[in-house]
């Protein structure tokens, strides 16, 4: 993967599509269990604090599948992210995952992927009784600098598990749902967007944009995780 996307310094109230994968290109996720795990951390981390149930859990396509003890100490409160991390978008596939966030102090970002990374790599290692490093190296981040870009990030994330699932409405573990009112959760921002597309209707106007096949040139350099 490119160095140059491996950032060390960041700007607040600023855009970033982040992206990660899984060592030597291994699987991350194996199971619904662990997709739910990684959602229900980001649930945790971007949900106001008295707003949560303390018997936390991931509901995923009707059924609850985690509760807090299982990745979570009980004597531990783990960090909130709520009013410092804007979560647009997200995409997770079996190896590999796609975030577009707006980072809101300058020094949030590392501290919010350094939370989510070291909780699920835990939680992933003790589950599949495995040691080392769960991602292939620290987490990439590209500066959403333009307006086309910013569109144009949200789409090729929703576009991303075309290949798993033809009909990307109803892939479960994509943020896609949630600008399509099939779903609500709460900890996304899907108006960050859609503000952008038709008043009368946007989520159609924003469907048609995303199920639009993607014209080669637009597949832009700052877009591609590498193979």
């Amino acid at each position: 993967m490119p160095s140059r996307n491996i950032r060390k310094t960041y700007v607040d109230h600023t855009y970033y599509h982040i992206y990660n994968r899984g060592v030597e290109k291994r699987k991350i996720f194996l199971d619904q269990q662990d997709y739910a795990t990684f959602l229900g951390c980001l649930k945790l981390y971007l949900t106001p604090p008295q707003t949560i149930d303390r018997r936390f859990a991931h509901t995923l396509q009707g059924e609850t599948l985690l509760d807090t003890k299982t990745v979570f100490a009980p004597s531990r409160q783990p960090n909130n992210h709520t009013n410092s991390i804007d979560l647009v978008a997200y995409c997770l596939i079996p190896n590999h995952f796609h975030f577009l966030l707006r980072s809101i102090e300058r020094d949030s970002m590392p501290r919010f992927m350094s939370s989510l990374s070291t909780r699920y790599s835990m939680y992933f290692n003790k589950k599949y009784e495995r040691v080392g490093s769960l991602f292939q190296g620290p987490y990439k981040a590209v500066m959403v600098e333009h307006e086309n870009q910013f569109l144009w990030v949200t789409k090729y994330i929703h576009r991303n598990p075309l290949s798993l699932s033809p009909n990307l409405a109803n892939y479960a573990y994509s943020s896609y749902p949630n600008y399509l009112g099939k779903i609500h959760q709460t900890w996304i921002h899907p108006e960050n967007i859609l503000c952008y597309f038709s008043q009368t209707n946007p989520r159609l106007t924003y469907q048609n944009f995303v199920e639009e096949p993607l014209a080669e040139q637009k597949e832009n350099s700052y877009l591609t995780l590498e193979n």
